[in-house]
Formats: C-alpha cells, sequence, structure tokens
C-alpha cells in the first residue's frame, strides 16, 4: 500500500493529485475548495461548462452534496457502490457552481479501489475528472499521467485500471432515469436492479452538458481512429489493429478474441501506444453482434474518438 501522507498534505493545501480509481486515473482536488477545483480546470485544460463528479469514501457524504436522495439512488448505491456509477441527484445550495457548471444537480460517486477509498476518507471528498489534457485519451495507468502533466506531476501509482472506461453516468433527477454516459454498469442492469424503464441520453453533442464526456469530442489519440472495413484485410503497416474475431496476431496487430472487458481495459492505452510509436491510425474491428455489457460503452468511446 502507497504512502498517502504527502499527497493527502496536498490536497489539504489546496493543491491536485492524481490517483488511480477502478475506471481511470482521478485528477483529485478538495470539492470544497474553490481555488483547487480551478487549478483542476487549468491543469487539464478543461471547460467550465462540463460538470465533474464528486468522489466519495462512504455513502453517507452523499447528503452533505444532495439535497434530496430519491429511493431510486439508496437502491443503485446499495447494489453497485462502491463501483463504477454516478449518480447526478438536485444538489444542496452550498455545493460550489465550479463542481456542476452552474447546474441545479450534482454528481456523486464512490470509487471501487482500495487507494482512492482510502486516500479520500483521510482528505475527503474530491472532484475528480481524468487525469489527462482535456480531449485526449484518459489515463488507465499512472505513466500516462505523467505522459501529460510531465514526470514530476503527483501521482499515486495503483498500477493498471481494473475497467479502463469511465463510470456510467445516471440521471435520477427526471422522472424517467436516464443514462447520460455508458459505462460498464449497464442500461439492463440498472433497469433490473430499479425494476423501472430506463432511457439512454448521451449524444455527441449538447449544448448544456449534465454530465461530463456528452459535450465535446474525447478520448483521442493524436493517430487517426476508425472502423475496419468490410473485408478489408489488417495490413497496412503504419496502422495499429485492435481485432475481436480470432485473426492472427502481429507486431501492430492485437487480437481480443472475443473479450470485449479487456479491450476496453486497454483502449486508451493502446491509443497512447499508437502515438507513441507513430502509428498513422487505430483500426479497430466492429463488435455490435457481441454479447458484452460494455459493449454501449465502448461503441461510444470509440465514436467519440472518431470525430
Amino acid at each position: 500500500m502507497s504512502d498517502l501522507t504527502k499527497y493527502i498534505q496536498l490536497i489539504k493545501s489546496g493543491e491536485v493529485v492524481a490517483f488511480p480509481t477502478e475506471t481511470v486515473y482521478g485528477l483529485g482536488a478538495d470539492a470544497w475548495n474553490p481555488s483547487a477545483i480551478q487549478k483542476v480546470f487549468e491543469v487539464k485544460g478543461r471547460p467550465s461548462d462540463n460538470p465533474l463528479i464528486v468522489h466519495i469514501s462512504n455513502s453517507k457524504q452523499v447528503a452533505d452534496f444532495a439535497l434530496e436522495i430519491p429511493d431510486s439512488a439508496t437502491k443503485l448505491m446499495e447494489t453497485f457502490w462502491p463501483g463504477p456509477l454516478s449518480l447526478v441527484l438536485k444538489k444542496k445550495p452550498e455545493v460550489l457552481d465550479a463542481v456542476t457548471a452552474g447546474l441545479d444537480t450534482v454528481a456523486i460517486r464512490m470509487p471501487d479501489h482500495p487507494l482512492a477509498l482510502d486516500f479520500i476518507s483521510q482528505t475527503g471528498p474530491l472532484v475528480a475528472p481524468s487525469a489527462n489534457t482535456s480531449g485526449k485519451p484518459s489515463p488507465t495507468k499512472a505513466t500516462h499521467v505523467q505522459q501529460d502533466f510531465g514526470k514530476d506531476f503527483p501521482v499515486i501509482d495503483g498500477e493498471a485500471t481494473k475497467i479502463g472506461l469511465e463510470s456510467t453516468v445516471v440521471d435520477l433527477t427526471q422522472p424517467i432515469p436516464a443514462i447520460l454516459r455508458p459505462g460498464s454498469i449497464s442500461r439492463k442492469q440498472i433497469e433490473e436492479d430499479l425494476g423501472t424503464e430506463v432511457e439512454e441520453s448521451f449524444f455527441h453533442h449538447t449544448e448544456k452538458p449534465r454530465s461530463p464526456g456528452q459535450k465535446y469530442s474525447h478520448y483521442k489519440p493524436n493517430a487517426g481512429v476508425r472502423w475496419l472495413k468490410e473485408n478489408e484485410q489488417p495490413e497496412n503497416p503504419s496502422s495499429l489493429y485492435l481485432l475481436i474475431s480470432e485473426r492472427e496476431s502481429g507486431s501492430n496487430i492485437i487480437n481480443y478474441n472475443e473479450d470485449l472487458n479487456k479491450l476496453a481495459a486497454e483502449l486508451y492505452d493502446r491509443f497512447r501506444q499508437a502515438d507513441h510509436e507513430s502509428f498513422k491510425e487505430v483500426v479497430l474491428e466492429r463488435f455490435e453482434d457481441y454479447n458484452s455489457e460494455i459493449a454501449s460503452a465502448l461503441l461510444n468511446r470509440i465514436n467519440k474518438s472518431i470525430l
């Protein structure tokens, strides 16, 4: 277990620290410190109208931020927390506008990572967008954070993240719950847990985003990203191929053998590999026909990287 003392002191002194979660590395700052939150936006180059997610270590802390906690929220917390699920709830007046981008709602989650939970339990709730330059692939390793922000940037190394895609975001302030960003917890799982219909409301662009990942193109490497064409063979040496069906692998051909969870865990790392090794493009084999809870989230991230 890492010694967190110096990182805790940095947070308490109003600085930002990158830390691991089960999804991606987050860029943490005190959720009640306006100047610290401003540093998050400055470090990332993040647009100020893009709301942040508050990360907590105990479900009781939801009441510090949420004006009301509906039964649906309690049910989802009991089933999926700690875990890759962010809940959008009506916010209390004292929640900082910098956190919510001026919205009357706040997104909250409790990450499923021992280092993250230990860290947050000692710092208090943190805002924690992905610890990368805005628009670039999210970091799934400590080295990714340092690639973007420099080798001396404070980052708690928790090795590679388990899931590799950002959390599912569910808006519970509407009459029908709505998924604002897909993640590894699927619409089907949420509907089964709530016993009710759930909408999908994630789009490429929206003028006033209620969740990270809604408005802007995201997750893009410098290399181009596209889908493998029908009957196309993976033969271009300047392309990095990420394939799903069983085909021969090679130095620039990564075969995932129908394992979409592994592809999700490695997607952003492969995007960064493409840039590091100067590939001109990343070419992905389509996988719509494969039955996987994470397929919708993967499609969302890949399509946003193509924009």
